[in-house]
């Protein structure tokens, strides 16, 4: 099975997201180059200073057609299950592949660029346009430079390609996921011994701010305005995190990091919440950063192009996710749905894989869409 192969020699790039993505995607470049597609990068500098990059492909004449979007970074894989071999040496047993990145998705990028390369540029009276990313599971960089910068996805955009995010559904239609927005407020405090009274406690500070943001966690979890009955869970996920970096317990922090993660949702507003933090954080002396916002991705289920992905799908109703993608950051894009093999509950665990059935599945759905849409 050629999306395997692909898949494996994918995998074997230990491409996790705080480290470069350039050999693995000089291999997607590659094989692009070797089915016909013509491919344009996107390099830029992480906040790290780490290199990354963004190959773009296209095959076939024209505009529209169908563009595919997938990443080529992976989550970390510290505690991997079995010694017999690593998260990144790809091993198939039981009909499964096992490897960092098999189900979230360089196996879906196999799917695709298997199915991509099953038909001849002269066949095509509309291109494929093939699309992978950087930084897709740290916050959608690789995806905000590709919106940015390339000139192929303004050419998508102008015609209004068939987008597909392939990110793993089991195959299933989503049209629709959640948004990502998140924000960091820090206490900035003095260190010193707690004995004495020539220190200054961060967290004092950070308390009353903290009591804020549980107020609005729980106002989030009943209010309708930020309820969508479409999800599951139907709420934004208000995710609090705290850290003080305490060195000692006798020593006063001088530092108080509260973080908060949450998901809006189609025809929510989160700048709202975000500046009634901000507003509390300046109460309370705390200095606020705010992280990028990415848009909840939404298509109507009853469109035209949702109704033909189910039926190329042999799927009868669609669904949602309540995982982001890089659709956060295409939204330029009238016609786009989430489809991918494999299923989310593998990806970022221990013993992460896919079945080589989806794959299987996977290149054939993709090679039926590409032929819908572009012979």
């Amino acid at each position: 099975m050629l999306s395997l192969s692909l898949a494996e020699r994918l995998i074997a790039f230990p491409s996790v997201s705080r480290s470069s993505n350039v050999a693995v995607t000089n291999c997607v470049e590659e094989l692009l180059k070797e089915r016909g597609f013509v491919t344009e990068r996107i390099e830029y500098d992480d906040v790290q200073g780490i290199r990354k990059a963004c190959v773009i492909g296209k095959k076939g004449p024209g505009t529209g057609g169908v563009a595919y979007f997938g990443h080529t970074d992976v989550v970390p894989a510290e505690s991997w299950f079995t010694p017999e071999h690593g998260p990144f040496e790809p091993r198939v047993k039981n009909d499964k592949l096992y490897g960092r990145g098999s189900c979230d998705m360089k196996g879906s990028v196999a799917c695709m660029i298997a199915a991509a390369g099953e038909i001849s540029a002269d066949q095509l009276k509309q291109p494929i346009y093939l699309t992978c990313t950087a930084d897709e599971e740290i916050g959608y960089g690789g995806a905000r430079q590709v919106a940015a910068r390339s000139k192929l996805y303004r050419e998508m955009v102008s015609g209004q390609s068939h987008g597909i995010i392939g990110e793993p559904t089991c195959l299933e239609v989503v049209y629709a996921h959640k948004g990502t927005c998140g924000f960091k407020a820090i206490s900035h405090g003095r260190a010193a011994h707690s004995s004495t009274n020539k220190g200054i406690n961060a967290n004092l500070a950070m308390i009353p701010f903290l009591v804020e943001m549980k107020a609005i966690h729980d106002e989030v979890l009943t209010d309708p305005q930020w309820r969508h009955d479409e999800f599951d869970p139907p709420t934004i996920s208000w995710n609090i995190g705290v850290n003080d970096h305490t060195v000692a317990v006798n020593v006063t922090p001088p530092q108080s990091v509260c973080t908060v993660y949450f998901r809006p949702m189609p025809g929510q507003d989160p700048q709202a919440l975000v500046d009634r933090a901000a507003a509390a954080a300046r109460k309370n002396g705390l200095e606020f950063q705010a992280g990028p916002v990415g848009n909840a991705l939404y298509m109507d289920p009853q469109s035209d192009y949702i109704r033909e992905i189910l039926r190329l799908a042999d799927k009868s109703s669609p669904r949602t996710v309540s995982f982001g993608t890089d659709g956060v950051m295409f939204g330029e894009l009238k016609h786009v749905v989430v489809l991918g093999p494999g299923d989310i509950a593998q990806a970022h665990t221990h013993d992460e894989w896919i079945a080589l059935s989806q794959l299987e599945a996977g290149t054939a759905l993709y090679r039926r869409i590409v032929e819908h849409y572009c012979l």
